[in-house]
């Protein structure tokens, strides 16, 4: 990897990584709802000026059923759930849920699809559920003051982007990333739409919320896509896949920084036992070992 891609993936970390803070901070003021409602929209917007041309119109076309599948599947929904998740939990402990993503999708391919698994792969499975149990120990209770549906909400916007993985591979494969960037961001903004209006707060938000809001949609979904879409062209989509494990690692950090939150022995644990296990989802570990 050359020296500007790695700088790329790092600054593409930090992006995804400060989302969280983000989400963290807006989605009080805004609610989960609306707050994502105007990412997405914000987010269409700056993909909007593609709409120009005929091509792009032409197969945004052609393909809107899977694209609107995609915007709810890997946009909406999850982002939904995440930043309810960050209402009770800090953006590090969010971030982290996020990351279990891969584990997922591998999940559901094997279950869903038929896709057979190595013996690591049910190993990193295996590792990576037991990495999450150790981040919620003490904290999945569903009694008032616990954050168990924060967890679970976390849990299942990951299962979301593993179902949209294997959507997109099914019925996307060959359209530009940019196709599927604008058309998930539009899909996303049309579901989100009826919900963001019904849950609008009544009273504006604060000129702070509003900046975090903005710079969410603007810089850590729009920009990160174009980031993102990039590395994978330069470096291919395994090598662009490493994000999954810097990203956790800004947010904490971003979190303690800012937000004065608190990195413990259980946090870096269950951190360290589900990124391993991630690793051997993916195969990252076994194919270092076999260019050994």
């Amino acid at each position: 990897m050359k020296p500007t891609d790695l700088m790329r993936l790092l600054l593409l970390s930090a992006i995804w990584g400060a989302s969280f803070l983000f989400m963290r901070v807006a989605a009080p003021s805004f609610g989960p709802l609306s707050l994502i409602f105007l990412r997405v929209v914000c987010a269409a917007l700056c993909f909007s000026p593609l709409l120009l041309r005929r091509q792009a119109r032409t197969d945004l076309t052609r393909h809107w059923r899977p694209l609107a599948i995609i915007g709810v599947f890997n946009s909406a929904l999850p982002f939904s759930l995440l930043a309810f998740s960050t209402l009770s939990l800090e953006a590090g402990f969010t971030s982290l849920l996020n990351a279990t993503t891969p584990l997922f999708a591998a999940a559901v391919g094997a279950a869903w699809l038929g896709i057979s698994l190595r013996r690591t792969q049910v190993l990193g499975l295996m590792l990576g559920f037991v990495g999450v149990a150790i981040l919620s120990w003490g904290h999945f209770s569903f009694r008032a003051g616990g954050s168990g549906w924060a967890i679970l909400a976390g849990l299942v916007a990951s299962f979301s982007y593993g179902v949209s993985a294997h959507v997109a591979k099914r019925h996307l494969a060959g359209v530009s990333p940019m196709i599927v960037a604008t058309g998930s961001m539009i899909s996303a903004s049309l579901a989100m739409l009826p919900l963001g209006l019904w849950a609008w707060p009544k009273n504006s938000p604060p000129a702070s919320a509003w900046a975090y809001a903005i710079t969410l949609a603007v810089i850590c979904t729009a920009l990160a896509y174009l980031l993102y879409f990039n590395l994978i062209a330069r470096i291919g989509a395994t090598n662009a896949s490493t994000v999954t494990f810097i990203v956790p690692a800004f947010a904490i950090v971003w979190g303690n920084l800012i937000l004065g939150e608190q990195l413990t022995l259980q946090i870096l644990l269950g951190m360290a036992v589900t990124l391993l296990g991630t690793a051997f989802t993916i195969g990252i570990l076994q194919r270092q070992g076999k260019a050994m």
